[in-house]
């Protein structure tokens, strides 16, 4: 059995987690699954927009005990080589260049909130439960912190991961880990919402604006500032752009939606 399916509508890849005996348990070998899926999607021009979501009851509930309770007894040099594996993966998914959109529901703790933050858009149904609970296990969410923090910022972030408590849906909406929060029967619908906006949108421009986000975090406000010219310029001047301003002027559809 596969740990990650990849299903190809169209332009759409839907990603699964296939770890539903275990709530989508994170293992250094899903780990891997997902890097090699994401890397596939990464290269294939039709895909555009890709939707992550969880088989079974959760999304993700977080590490699995087991391989937890091995890393306790496991040396220095084994812990860092598993938690590289998984660091790999979530960069592989905050980095993504095309638009992620999670299909969130049931148990979302640990990293299943690392993978919601490295989202672009989260829609959640309203009983879905989360937690940064490693506190509480005398661990810390580390390989999550950059994406937690990012996009709940210091304040929320800060009191979530000290005290490891559990909240639902509305406070995770609320301090921004979802976008939307719906009735469990309405997910799907609401996904396919998102998405067929998504695709309205030129796709070299969308990785282009998800490295606006990049260059903010890692720029101060000057140099940012300073590099807005030449790239609206050179984004401009491409095809996409042509073609997008012409569509609109001759109320057409532009390329990427025909």
């Amino acid at each position: 059995m596969a740990l990650v399916e990849v299903e190809r509508p169209g332009a759409v890849a839907r990603v699964w987690f296939n770890r539903p005996d275990v709530h989508n348990a994170l293992s250094a070998e899903l780990g891997v699954a997902l890097v090699e899926s994401l890397a596939g999607l990464r290269a294939d021009a039709a895909c555009r927009v890709v939707v992550l979501g969880g088989r079974g009851a959760s999304f993700c509930a977080g590490a699995d005990i087991g391989a937890m309770s091995a890393s306790a007894n496991a040396s220095y040099d084994d812990n860092l080589a598993e938690a590289t594996r998984l660091g790999a993966m979530f960069a592989a998914l905050a980095d993504f260049p095309k638009p992620v959109v999670g299909r969130v529901h049931g148990g979302v703790y640990g990293g299943g909130v690392g993978f919601a933050c490295a989202c672009d858009i989260v829609v959640a149904s309203d009983d879905a439960k989360f937690g940064l609970t490693e506190v509480r296990l005398g661990i810390l969410p580390g390989l999550i912190s950059p994406y937690v923090i990012r996009r709940l910022g210091d304040r929320a972030a800060r009191e979530l991961m000290l005290t490891g408590e559990r909240f639902d849906a509305a406070r995770a909406l609320e301090v921004g880990i979802v976008n939307h929060v719906v009735p469990a029967f309405e997910l799907d619908a609401k996904v396919d919402e998102r998405v067929g906006e998504l695709l309205k949108g030129g796709p070299q421009a969308q990785a282009r604006i998800k490295q606006l986000f990049v260059r903010w975090a890692e720029t101060g406000w000057d140099e940012y500032r300073r590099s807005l010219p030449e790239t609206l310029a050179s984004v401009r001047s491409g095809e996409e752009a042509r073609d997008g301003l012409a569509a609109f002027l001759e109320k057409r559809k532009p390329g990427w939606m025909s």
